[in-house]
């Protein structure tokens, strides 16, 4: 599994999940907002599996894949 998530990806991910589990505690969007977890554990692992299936990186230190080279 290779990163894909960059640094500002992170903190974007970090910050909505982060209120989404506030919001919940709160009673003031319901159980749903126990959702934003997901984007906590993308944040996390630096991977998120629908940028590994478009192909989509927004890690800017990723090592170079080119062969040959």
């Amino acid at each position: 599994m290779q990163r894909n998530i960059g640094t500002t990806d992170r903190i974007i991910r970090t910050a909505v999940g982060s209120a989404l589990i506030v919001l919940a505690v709160l009673n003031v969007i319901g159980w749903w907002g126990w959702l934003g977890i997901v984007p906590i554990l993308s944040a996390v692992f630096r991977y998120t599996p629908v940028y590994g299936l478009l192909g989509i990186s927004t890690d800017k230190n990723k090592p170079s894949s080119s062969k040959g080279s």
